[in-house]
């Protein structure tokens, strides 16, 4: 299997530092500050990054779990909201799943989603969060 790396650089103190991070695709880099983490200042943050690779990790893992019942997708789209609080530490990511799904019926696909919610490899890397909450929706 791959072995994917990023990486960051941080120069100065906490408060009045910056830094950046890249993916090691160099495919997206971006600039970050203790206002883009921790208040709404300018720049991207790690809690962005993981929401992002969640949501992409949920959905991917869903749309493979829904081919193997017999129903592929026509569409997975998921949004993570990555909850930073004090400490400062990460205790809730609410996943926000919208499926379109010909022909599955609503019992079947809640079940492949929260299946998805616990075996998805970054679900699987973020246990330590207390709380990773799931809505998923079938439409049609």
């Amino acid at each position: 299997m791959a072995v994917r790396t990023s990486e960051a650089t941080w120069q100065g103190t906490l408060k009045e530092g910056s830094g950046t991070m890249k993916l090691g695709s160099g495919l997206c880099e971006g600039p970050f500050t203790f206002a883009s983490r921790f208040e709404e200042g300018k720049g991207t943050n790690p809690e962005e990054l993981i929401g992002a690779a969640h949501a992409g990790c949920f959905s991917m893992y869903l749309s493979a779990l829904l081919s193997e019942a017999g129903a592929p997708p026509r569409r997975v789209h998921t949004t993570a909201s990555v909850h930073l609080e004090a400490g400062p530490t990460i205790r809730k990511i609410a996943l926000n799943c919208e499926a379109e799904v010909p022909g599955l019926d609503e019992a079947k696909f809640q079940e492949l989603a929260a299946r998805a919610k616990q075996e998805c490899p970054v679900s699987k890397a973020l246990a330590a969060v207390e709380e990773i909450i799931l809505t998923a929706k079938l439409v049609r």
